[in-house]
């Protein structure tokens, strides 16, 4: 894979088929095409980007920007295509974006059991600052809330 083939752009319609491949791919309890469409075309606040190497979608995020913060609430990459730094770059591009739009902060809900992100947030310097109670209702699970704070210059350490 060479770097000129990466590429993050807007998420578009015509790319839900794919985004959805990999969401139910990747969670218990998928978003459904409706979540997407909405966050696409009614969300003011949601900016909804794919990761695509070589021109074919192998990942996305879905986020909020509000006033001085960035909530992350989805992101995924294909599974074959795990553990070779896409989820890491994805995670980077969204840091950079939102100190760009001069958040203070990013914030996120994980699984407890969702090791393998909790990991990668933990090494972006995301930190633990509480739980949600069965925020994951159809399994019963609580969410870890996760925060990477920024100062106003971008991303910081």
């Amino acid at each position: 894979m060479q770097a000129g083939d990466i590429r993050i752009e807007a998420m578009h319609e015509r790319d839900l088929d794919r985004v959805l491949e990999i969401e139910r791919a990747s969670f218990p309890s998928p978003w459904q095409r409706v979540h997407f469409e909405h966050e696409l075309h009614g969300n003011p606040h949601a900016l909804s980007r794919v990761l695509r190497v070589g021109g074919r979608v192998v990942g996305y995020a879905c986020l909020w920007h509000l006033a001085d913060e960035m909530t992350l609430n989805n992101i995924a990459v294909a599974p074959e295509l795990r553990r070779e730094g896409l989820g890491r770059l994805l995670l980077a591009w969204i840091l950079e974006e939102a100190g760009c739009r001069r958040c203070a902060r990013v914030i996120l809900d994980v699984r407890p059991s969702n090791r393998a992100a909790r990991g990668l947030y933990g090494n972006f310097g995301f930190v633990e600052v509480g739980r949600r109670k069965n925020y994951y209702q159809l399994e019963g699970e609580d969410s870890i809330v996760m925060v990477r704070r920024l100062d106003r210059d971008g991303p910081s350490a």
